[in-house]
């Protein structure tokens, strides 16, 4: 196997699932379209959806290609061992970037800067196919960053972004209410109904099923839940806007508004860095008629 193979087949499989997310498309449209259910709000959600790929493709483009160079460099430079490319390495690639996503995706959930990028795919009030290509401009970007330690672990950097590729691509047919349970799949698997719970925001489902193929992740690590009634999608704040580039920097006004009030460096640092929603602990009244009394 050759760099160029693993690159034809990461297409290949990303093409595969392309063809079956359109499938799953055409099949939602039509039975929103017969059964008179397709409103005109949810067709403007989907072109919401779809018009993030605008930014995202663009940061592809570039900052994608210069950490894909960073890789290779600091592989030839400082790794002094690579896994052959092999069946096995690949499939090892593919389980060490499943396990990869897994965390970093739990992370994006509760570091706030990195929840400005990923708010974006949770944004919609709706699960069709089209949110599976709702990103936040550069979350692609912080995601493969965040797969830079497998470098160190000897994968080369050619079956590193294949993974990359393979998790997000498998991701694809799970955004859809069209398909229900599927048994036990749906404890091993990330299955559409394992999914549907993630983008729920109800209290019960809120951070949980974080896993990319395999959802034994979340069973390991305490971050499972079941589907049981149909989750309310969307984000825990009221926000349910289908303006294109309001949808793109969804997350960024609040941010910089808390940011603006930060009264030290320690509260800026946790308004980037803390879980989303953080703020300060009111001061005891006493004590704050205290400090006001030491500066009047």
């Amino acid at each position: 196997m050759t760099p160029e193979l693993i690159e034809q087949f990461g297409t290949n499989f990303d093409d595969t699932f392309f063809l079956i997310g359109a499938a799953i498309l055409v099949i939602e449209l039509m039975k929103g379209f017969f059964s008179g259910s397709m409103k005109g709000r949810e067709l403007l959600d989907m072109v919401a959806s779809a018009s993030t790929q605008i930014p995202s493709l663009l940061v592809e483009i570039f900052l994608m290609s210069f950490l894909y160079l960073g890789m290779v460099v600091v592989a030839d430079t400082f790794v002094t061992w690579q896994m052959p490319i092999a069946l096995w390495s690949v499939a090892l690639a593919v389980l060490a970037c499943d396990f990869a996503y897994y965390w970093e995706h739990r992370i994006a959930h509760q570091v706030r800067l990195l929840w400005t990028q990923h708010a974006v795919h949770h944004s919609s009030r709706e699960m069709n196919i089209v949110v599976g290509i709702r990103f936040g401009p550069l979350e692609g970007f912080a995601s493969a960053l965040m797969h830079f330690p497998l470098v160190f672990l000897g994968f080369p950097p050619a079956l590193i972004f294949f993974g990359i590729i393979v998790v997000l691509a498998y991701q694809t047919w799970i955004h859809t209410e069209l398909i229900g349970k599927l048994g036990p799949l749906d404890g091993i698997l990330n299955t559409p109904a394992s999914h549907r719970v993630h983008h729920g925001c109800d209290d019960k489902y809120i951070d949980k099923n974080y896993g990319g193929i395999l959802i034994i992740w979340d069973r390991l690590f305490g971050t499972y839940q079941a589907e049981e009634e149909t989750p309310t999608y969307g984000l825990k704040r009221d926000y349910n806007s289908v303006n294109p580039f309001s949808v793109w920097i969804s997350e960024w006004p609040g941010l910089f508004s808390d940011l603006k009030k930060s009264k030290s460096f320690g509260e800026s640092w946790m308004y980037l860095f803390g879980r989303p929603g953080w703020q300060p602990k009111p001061k005891p009244a006493g004590k704050a008629l205290s400090e006001q009394g030491q500066t009047s």
